[in-house]
């Protein structure tokens, strides 16, 4: 038989590693195991090795509300948050309870058994073997790891240096035949032109330009971009002042609040937040740069995810002259370089395709319900965190416009409540019911982004109205997540039938 546990938690991210302390900790009684695709813990704190990696939410929001980031720097690097994860996972025995290299591949739900088959790959080609759960909690994130979206340019071939995408950088490190580290893509001394304006090209271009002989940051749209310091002043006056615990929960509470202000007034009064924004680039570079040009886009603010740089790093190396700004159009690669659209030659010996992600959602695992193929396109997402029609299934997915761990952890505490409801009242199912009602639908997620617009097709879809709604704040999903009703009218439970399992 294969293996049975009550929860099966799969991820070990960010997501994963918080839905095994809330199950821990909040559902005695309940077996639970994690398994994890990848031979290490740390999700996209692990896969992204590239230079200057590091995350554009502060740490007060990004670190867990039950282990509090303790560190100084509120804007924190990427092995300091790996560290950070690995840290919390020891602390309470999770690392103890991943299974590694274990990719889930297909979940068939089986209502007469009232649990799910997980099939799973091991590390080991052909091997694979089955788990049962009563609850599968998917904490996979939202992208596929093993690739990155790099478009195909013509004259790729021809170009006669290195091309990588940012996604695959850690994968250098592997030596080629006898597993040996080697260094990361050497390009000290080498002229680099990255590809991109979004978060990974706008943190990548400053670390870069500190070996490089010089870096170019070849956009073909603006993307906007806030500076703030890495060390927020206040937080570093409140600990001096006050008790750890007390000056973390007040700087966790008004970074919450700073983000759903300045996203309101984004979308409320577009021009006065637009006019903030490129003030403070104005501020950094001077007035004799083209700000307009390379620094202001054609949407409205955060109608993509605003990028973030720490103490004016970007800017710092654009006024030094270590990184340049082109915002044009690609013609083709050639083997100097790449040549643009309006006939300028951009001279490389390294190509970065700082291009984006695949998003998708649960990686793309195979889903069967009762013997029917489910694709997650056609459902509709209840309460961020399930799918219409689909039982006993969660999925941690964040917020776009504030941390992700925010909404993961909130997520979290309402599977515990979920599954300590259907514990104590005998239910062995709960599936949120479309039923056909008339339910008038829009995109999963309301953002223009690229990776968002490419992925829609297989997206679920929100409603627009409870409990079908996706609500991008943190203030209305607290008082939904944590008090509102578990049987809303739309949440159907079924009791175990005689003689089997239930939790």
């Amino acid at each position: 038989m294969a293996e049975y546990v009550d929860v099966l938690i799969v991820g070990a991210g960010i997501s994963g590693i918080a839905a095994a302390y809330y199950v821990g900790k909040r559902c005695p009684g309940l077996s639970w195991a994690i398994v994890e695709g990848r031979a290490s813990m740390g999700g996209t704190w692990d896969l992204f090795t590239y230079p200057g990696v590091r995350s554009d939410s502060d740490m007060y929001t990004l670190g867990y509300r039950f282990r509090p980031w303790a560190g100084e720097q509120a804007i924190a690097d990427g092995p300091a948050i790996l560290q950070y994860l690995k840290d919390t996972a020891r602390e309470f025995g999770i690392d103890q309870k991943i299974r590694f290299n274990q990719r889930v591949r297909r979940i068939e739900w089986s209502s007469a058994a009232s649990e799910w088959t997980v099939e799973i790959d091991l590390a080991a080609p052909e091997e694979r073997l089955q788990m049962r759960c009563n609850f599968l909690f998917m904490c996979t994130g939202y992208y596929r790891y093993d690739e990155g979206y790099c478009p195909d340019w013509p004259g790729m071939d021809d170009f006669a240096g290195e091309i990588v995408h940012p996604q695959a950088w850690g994968a250098r490190r592997q030596g080629p035949s006898d597993g040996a580290e080697r260094d990361d893509l050497a390009y000290a001394g080498k002229r680099v032109v990255l590809i991109g304006s979004g978060a990974t090209a706008v943190t990548m271009a400053p670390a870069l330009a500190e070996r490089a002989a010089h870096v170019t940051m070849l956009q073909r749209s603006p993307t906007y971009i806030a500076s703030a310091p890495s060390r927020d002043p206040l937080a570093v006056s409140l600990r001096k002042r006050l008790p750890f615990k007390l000056a973390i929960w007040l700087m966790r509470w008004l970074q919450i609040l700073r983000q759903r202000y300045f996203f309101h007034l984004a979308r409320s009064q577009p021009q006065k937040a637009r006019d903030m924004l490129l003030a403070g680039v104005r501020q950094a570079l001077g007035p004799d740069y083209d700000v307009e040009r390379h620094f202001s886009p054609r949407y409205n603010p955060w109608d993509e995810r605003l990028c973030l740089v720490p103490d004016n790093d970007l800017f710092n190396a654009i006024k030094a002259g270590s990184v340049s700004m082109v915002t044009d159009r690609i013609d083709r690669f050639v083997e100097a370089g790449i040549r643009l659209e309006s006939g300028e030659l951009l001279p490389a010996d390294i190509i970065i395709t700082a291009t984006g992600l695949r998003m998708k959602l649960m990686h793309g695992v195979d889903i069967v319900v009762d013997g029917e193929p489910v694709a997650l396109g056609e459902t509709v997402s209840y309460k961020g965190l399930m799918y219409s029609n689909i039982p006993n299934l969660a999925s941690a997915f964040g917020y776009s416009n504030a941390s992700w761990t925010l909404k993961a952890e909130l997520i979290c505490e309402y599977v515990c409540r979920l599954l300590n409801m259907m514990r104590r009242r005998g239910y062995a199912q709960c599936r949120p019911r479309l039923d056909g009602r008339p339910l008038e639908t829009e995109a999963f997620m309301d953002f223009s982004s690229g990776y968002v617009r490419r992925a829609l097709v297989e997206l679920p879809k929100q409603g627009k109205r409870r409990p079908w709604k996706i609500y991008q704040n943190y203030l209305k999903d607290l008082l939904l997540m944590r008090y509102g009703r578990l049987d809303d009218g739309v949440m159907e439970f079924r009791s175990a039938e005689p003689g089997k399992r239930r939790l």
